[in-house]
Order: structure tokens, then C-alpha cells, then sequence
């Protein structure tokens, strides 16, 4: 039998992702031989918007008066970056997702899509992913989920997210070999030319200071570490000048840019070093003479773990020819 498959279509989505989930999922229907398909594909909006009737060749089904019990539920992304004005906007779909959800449907995620699914509070204590750039204001917003922000995708029960940009062919490839086994999954592979080997999406990061804010202590420590990190031994000596203890700057900081002052040097360190490795024949010893770094192991060890990668593999991959 087949599963009933309902991609919901709200405000701001991303024509991208929705694209690329009709796509693979179209694909597996028509590689599967004999009349009865894998997959029954339904377009779900809510009565206001505008799109009702045909989109995307598939007649719109309003969450509002449909009666389908749905087998998965897809999430896509969003343009915007305004992510609680687009909740806002899409606030009717939280009770339907929460209702099929109750009623036995997977729901799975994709991109920012993670910020639609978590307002419906079913991922509270669950694991989940988002676009990595989106992370930070994501774990603001939904500090009851469990982000797992360094990886491609994550599997919590029947509930699903993926990461950004391609990490979105990774889910979708997780869900057609759960739902049609390994071999149409290796398949779909190789049709879209995805890479099953790729769990991190950390090293696609880019850190991106947060300045839109009102605080001007906070906007003093900013300035201090991003003009001065490579010269920066300990936090102490830029500090000591800033009217207000210490203990109430991390406090202050860490609210405002959801880092402590720490993990924010640290950051731009290796946004640095990563520019370094991209743009320059400089050896890593000297990259990390120039980022502020003493210790190499230190550096390398930092390096790893934010990026999910070694340096010089960052290099290889990633380097301006």
C-alpha cells in the first residue's frame, strides 16, 4: 500500500527545497515497476494563502478542512530570516502537525524548516538539526531541543531534521531506504550523485558576528576581540577596562550573542584561519602564529572540533585555485 506522503507548502518556503523533495520522491515513484507506487504525494496550505488549487502539478489540500491522516509529513525550508515573524505567518500549521503527529505520522525537517517543526513543540527533548549558520538563534529560541548542530541529519524516533543546503538529499535518502529499502536508496544515490558518506555539515559554517543588538558593553567586547584576536593572550587584558565585573560581562555577552567571550575568540580565530587556508600558500605553522594561537596541538584540536575537519584537509578541500 502506498504511503501518503504530504509536503505542507507554507509562507516564505524555499522553492529549492521544495524542488528537491519532490524531485527524489517523484523519482522513486516512477523507478518502482508495477501500478502501485511507493509514495502517494499530497500538497498541504492553509486556507489563507493564495497558491489554492494546482501548485506545482498536485491539487492543494487546505490543513484546515482535510481529513487525511498522513503516513509523513515534509518540512522544507524557508527564505526568510525572520524566523518568528514566519512562525507567526504559519501558525495554523502547528495544530495540524501536532494532531497528525498524534495520529501516527513521521514528520521530518529540512533546512530552517526545523524552526516550524520545533514551535510545535514536538521536538522538546528531542535531537535535531538545522542549517548551521541558523544554529545559534535556533538554540535560542528552542532551548528544550536537543541541537545537534555539527551534524548532517538527525533520526529521533519518527521524527527527523536535516541540515542545510545538500543535507537535504541525505534525509531524503534516509526516508526512501526506510520507507523502500537499501537498494532504491542507492539508487537514488547515485541518480542525485550524493556523496552517503558525508555526516558533518560543520565544516559549511560560517561564523557571523551578531551586532544587532543595543548593548554597548557588549558591542565594546566585540570590537576589542575581533580587532585584536590574533594578539589576544587572555580575555583579562581587554576587559579590565570595561566598567562592569567580569562575571556580569560573560553573563551579558553570552545573552546577547549566545556565546561567552571565550567560544566567540575562538570562533573568530578560526574563521580566520580557515580565510588563511583558503586564500594563501601560508603553512599552517604560520596561520597559526597569525590567528593568535601558541600551542599547534591547541589550535589543531579547536580547529577539529568546530570545523569537523583537520586544517589541512579544510585546505585540500576548500582551497581558491
Amino acid at each position: 500500500m502506498s504511503k501518503k506522503l504530504g509536503l505542507i507548502v507554507p509562507h516564505d518556503y524555499k522553492l529549492l527545497s521544495i524542488a528537491a523533495i519532490l524531485e527524489v520522491f517523484e523519482t522513486t515513484n516512477k523507478l518502482t515497476s508495477g501500478n502501485e507506487k511507493p509514495f502517494e504525494i499530497m500538497i498541504f496550505q492553509s486556507k489563507e494563502q493564495s497558491d489554492q488549487g494546482n501548485i506545482f502539478g498536485y491539487n492543494s489540500n487546505e490543513i484546515e478542512t482535510s481529513d487525511i491522516v498522513l503516513d509523513l509529513i515534509l518540512i522544507p525550508a524557508f527564505t526568510t530570516d525572520n524566523m518568528s515573524e514566519m512562525i507567526k505567518k504559519n501558525r495554523n500549521f502547528i495544530p495540524w502537525l501536532q494532531k497528525q503527529h498524534k495520529a501516527g505520522a513521521e514528520l521530518a525537517s529540512f533546512c530552517t524548516g526545523a524552526f516550524l517543526f520545533a514551535a510545535s513543540g514536538l521536538l522538546n527533548e528531542k535531537l535535531a538539526t538545522t542549517h548551521v549558520d541558523a544554529c545559534s538563534a535556533f538554540t535560542k529560541a528552542f532551548p528544550m531541543v536537543k541541537l545537534k548542530a555539527e551534524e548532517t541529519l538527525t533520526a529521533d524516533g519518527s521524527l527527523y531534521t536535516s541540515g542545510g543546503s545538500t543535507s537535504t538529499f541525505h534525509l531524503l535518502i534516509l526516508l526512501v531506504q526506510k520507507f523502500c529499502g537499501n537498494e532504491m536508496a542507492v539508487n537514488i544515490a547515485k541518480i542525485f550523485s550524493i556523496d552517503l558518506n558525508r555526516y558533518k555539515q560543520s565544516y559549511f559554517s560560517t561564523f557571523r558576528p551578531n551586532h544587532l543588538h543595543n548593548d554597548s558593553l557588549v558591542a565594546m567586547l566585540q570590537q576589542k576581540i575581533e580587532s585584536q584576536y590574533h594578539s589576544i593572550e587572555k580575555l583579562e587584558e581587554i576587559t579590565k577596562d570595561i566598567p562592569t565585573s567580569a562575571r556580569n560581562m560573560t553573563r551579558r555577552f553570552k545573552q546577547v550573542t549566545g556565546i561567552p567571550p571565550i567560544e566567540y575568540l575562538q570562533n573568530i580565530r578560526v574563521e580566520s584561519s580557515k580565510k588563511y587556508l583558503e586564500q594563501t600558500q601560508l603553512s599552517i605553522s604560520e596561520i597559526i602564529e597569525k590567528t593568535g594561537y601558541n600551542d599547534p596541538k591547541a589550535f589543531r584540536k579547536v580547529f577539529y572540533k568546530m570545523v569537523g575537519m583537520k586544517p589541512i584537509e579544510y585546505r585540500e578541500k576548500f582551497r581558491v585555485q
